[in-house]
């Protein structure tokens, strides 16, 4: 499985970017991945998510998950995040956190 995580916009509009292919990943740390995408219904999410509010200095996420033959995008806005999604999005700013330090 890949996942394509890409977080902008935000008072600085400062961009934050990550790759994660579950390959290079533990197993445990895979298992813990794909749960937490099962867990936040991904395929099932619209494809664009918007909060029915002004949005001005709030952060938009792109996800992309390539998975079984599937592949499925998600653009949300900062408001409009599912609570089911938000752990997903958590692990992911982690991972692109990481990767930036390195």
């Amino acid at each position: 499985m890949k996942i394509y995580f890409e977080r902008t916009g935000g008072f600085a509009g400062i961009r934050m970017a990550a790759t994660v292919n579950t390959e290079s990943l533990s197993p445990e740390q895979a298992r813990e991945l794909r749960d937490t995408l099962d867990a936040a219904a991904f395929f099932d999410l619209p494809a664009r998510i918007e909060s029915p509010a002004l949005e001005a200095d709030r952060f938009r996420y792109k996800l992309t998950v390539e998975a079984e033959g599937r592949r499925h995008t998600v653009e949300v806005g900062e408001a409009a995040v599912p609570e089911a999604l938000r752990p997903l999005l958590q692990h992911l700013m982690a991972a692109a956190r990481s990767a930036s330090r390195q």
